[in-house]
């Protein structure tokens, strides 16, 4: 096993790579801007031009912040659903969360035709779209969390986070069936995800919500280490199943609901960074796990949101086809070089 110094060596090397990713992610773009002016305007200073630096400040540096909080968020979520079921499927959407985000979403944007007029408008704005997915997430987060707190066997939230899914997607299906196609095509540009279509008022909001998560995450830390040893062999140590498994989802509906809410639904991050993580430090333990994965899920989104930049143009390609068409191939490769999964 590695020593604690190997540790901080790998977390150094993490580091550098995402602040390397966070630069070369800001210089992408339709517009070509010099490096140099890049860093002046990163620190405050004027660039040569103002076009470039109201490009920088406006759109680029809330996408790339977008990215690292994305993908932190994501692959910390997937990390505490995959030990508390433990289960190597499991996702920060398992729960239903995504399902539940569609479903507020598909409401607004497939049945506005019920609406009409102003109302409709007024609602299939961007807030409106925020605060449906906010609203189908919570919703369906609260019907686990009663679930939760009747039930013994954590199996069996799976299975029923798995069931809200299914009933979630089956409204959609009908309010697809009877939507425009003019609806269908928002709707669907809205499943693709997007990193770039956040102000700084966004960001804020989502950074206060993000934060909260991950402090709860971290609170979760020692709870999940004893939960690797099977749940009746951590009642046995003291440990309050009920109490610990109601954080560590509160905490993964905080990340997984508001990220969904604000970018659309992000696959492959959630399920495949945790085990890239395990791969890499080979451990199971979460205080090493934790902050790796943070780092882990933060770089491969803005590799990924830099992939999707296409070459002197003005267009991006979705994200989602982006973070599966790259991450799935390496997950595969990782697991069949292993030979094995560490859990």
């Amino acid at each position: 096993m590695p020593n604690i110094k190997t540790y901080r060596i790998s977390f150094i090397i993490l580091t550098v790579i995402l602040v390397t990713c966070f630069f070369i992610n800001i210089s992408l773009g339709s517009v070509y801007i010099p490096l140099k002016d890049i860093f002046n305007t990163l620190i405050g200073n004027a660039s040569e031009q103002e076009t470039w630096q109201f490009i920088i400040q406006n759109y680029r540096l809330p996408k790339a912040l977008t990215a690292i909080i994305v993908g932190s968020g994501l692959g910390v979520s997937g990390l505490l659903m995959q030990t508390l079921f433990r289960n190597p499927l499991a996702g920060p959407f398992v729960l239903g969360i995504s399902s539940g985000a569609s479903l507020g979403v598909a409401i607004i944007i497939l049945g506005s035709g019920l609406i009409g007029g102003i109302l409709s408008s007024l609602f299939i704005s961007k807030w409106g779209i925020v605060i449906a997915a906010s609203l189908g997430s919570f919703l369906v987060l609260l019907a686990v969390l009663a679930v939760s707190l009747k039930v013994r066997d954590t199996m069996a939230i799976l299975i029923i986070g798995l069931m809200f899914a299914s009933i979630t997607a089956s409204i959609v299906s009908v309010l697809s069936y009877f939507g425009s196609a003019e609806q269908l095509q928002q709707y669907i540009f809205w499943g693709f995800g997007s990193l770039g279509n956040l102000s700084w008022e966004d960001i804020t909001i989502l950074l206060i919500i993000y934060v909260i998560g991950i402090l709860l995450a971290k609170l979760s830390t020692k709870s999940l280490n004893t939960l690797l040893l099977g749940e009746n062999y951590a009642k046995s140590l003291g440990l309050n199943i009920k109490q610990s498994r109601f954080l560590i989802i509160i905490a993964t509906s905080l990340l997984a609901g508001t990220i969904t809410a604000f970018t659309g639904p992000i696959a492959f991050i959630g399920l495949a960074i945790p085990h890239i993580t395990r791969q890499v430090f080979n451990t199971s333990n979460h205080k090493i796990l934790l902050p790796a994965v943070f780092l882990f899920g933060a770089i491969v989104m803005l590799i990924c949101d830099s992939i999707s930049q296409l070459p002197n143009s003005e267009f991006t390609l979705p994200i989602n086809a982006i973070t599966s068409l790259v991450g799935a191939p390496v997950v595969i490769w990782l697991l069949v070089r292993k030979r094995k999964m560490i859990f």
